[in-house]
């Protein structure tokens, strides 16, 4: 149906890699007002629905390939190929496609329909791998077998691959500081689930920097215990985090604890966000969310607690995401009720404040 073929371009590539900056990155950063329990709160989240395909995934994607080709481990007419569960898949057809490269992807076969279209839509190819073939772990020994094999072909490697920590230590850390520091805010804590791991790690690293101070709480499904327990059993509907094992890229012990969310909880949590205050996020949105909440329930008034908004609601409308979900006595979405939210705007803007407010 679609044409896969790579094609020739006459603009000259850093000219593509400069127009594709100013299309990814430099996301909004809410502040989110709600109550829980009848007690004010407030949690900051970048809206990556801003990016590119939808997702926080385009920063990585666009760093990786700028970077394989500055030290031409790419060149043209070569083809990408990657693991991933979706979002991932997207932001390297998206992006790859833009730069003329043929792009396959190794996908689990249980991932939302409208991912999978979403790829195919982009004239990408998907091998699609079940549960018997290893799931997730499957698909990347499935690309290492493919290079061996074959010649011209690019693989990322998104879970072991520092530049993807990288990405986010450069562009999503920064972001979120000097948006904080355009409110005179200073971040606390950094809550985030983990795919790869690459948001975690960068955009902690980075406050960290700036705050030796600041706490890190990756989160995990507890459905599928991975980070706590080890287990790489268990099945659950956050979609893009814990493929039931700990990516290379992931350091624990930079960590701190972990903090289980339900998927059901989660559910509910991203369908209150669209229909209380309009932001139409995808499931592991509501999952960041509710783990930030529980980690700003145990600190004071003060506490800035950070998290992302991973992507938008558009890849969840075949799933669980838009069907009524069963509520449990032990769910903390259900003791949520959001109030409204204030955007602070672009990077370039919230610095601009900063230098105002310093010179004042």
């Amino acid at each position: 149906m679609f044409n896969n073929q790579s094609h020739a371009f006459h603009i000259p590539l850093p000219d593509r890699f400069t127009s594709l900056q100013r299309l990814i990155g430099n996301t909004p950063l809410l502040e989110v007002h709600f109550t829980l329990r009848g007690r004010s709160r407030t949690i900051y989240a970048k809206l990556e629905s801003q990016n590119l395909t939808g997702s926080i995934k385009d920063r990585m994607a666009l760093h990786i390939l700028k970077r394989a080709y500055q030290q031409e481990r790419i060149k043209p007419g070569d083809m990408i190929v990657e693991a991933t569960s979706g979002n991932t898949g997207i932001s390297f057809c998206a992006i790859g496609r833009a730069l003329g490269h043929r792009v396959t992807i190794f996908m689990p076969n249980w991932m939302s329909q409208e991912r999978k279209l979403l790829i195919e839509s982009m004239g990408a190819e998907i091998v699609p791998v079940t549960p018997e073939q290893d799931g997730f772990l499957g698909c990347i020994r499935m690309t290492e077998e493919l290079v061996q094999r074959e010649a011209g072909v690019f693989l990322p490697r998104q879970f072991t691959n520092q530049e993807n920590v990288e990405a986010h230590q450069m562009t999503t850390g920064p972001e979120i500081w000097a948006q904080l520091q355009s409110r005179s805010l200073v971040p606390s804590t950094f809550v985030s689930g983990i795919g790869t791991g690459g948001t975690i790690m960068g955009v902690g690293r980075y406050l960290r920097g700036k705050n030796p101070r600041l706490r890190i709480h990756p989160l995990e499904p507890m459905e599928s215990p991975t980070l706590s327990k080890g287990l790489k059993t268990g099945h659950h509907r956050i979609q893009g985090i814990c493929d039931q094992f700990v990516p290379d890229i992931v350091k624990l012990d930079e960590l701190d604890s972990v903090v289980p969310i339900h998927d059901g909880d989660a559910i509910i949590m991203a369908q209150k966000l669209a229909s209380q205050i309009g932001l139409g996020v995808g499931i592991s949105s509501g999952a960041n969310f509710l783990a930030a909440l529980k980690v700003l329930d145990e600190l004071d008034e003060q506490s800035v607690v950070v998290t992302v908004f991973p992507d938008d609601n558009k890849k969840y409308l075949s799933t669980d995401l838009l069907r009524v979900e069963p509520s449990a006595d032990h769910y903390l979405s259900p003791k949520v009720e959001l109030l409204y939210y204030n955007a602070t705007g672009r990077v370039c803007s919230a610095c601009d404040a900063v230098e105002k407010r310093k010179a004042a």
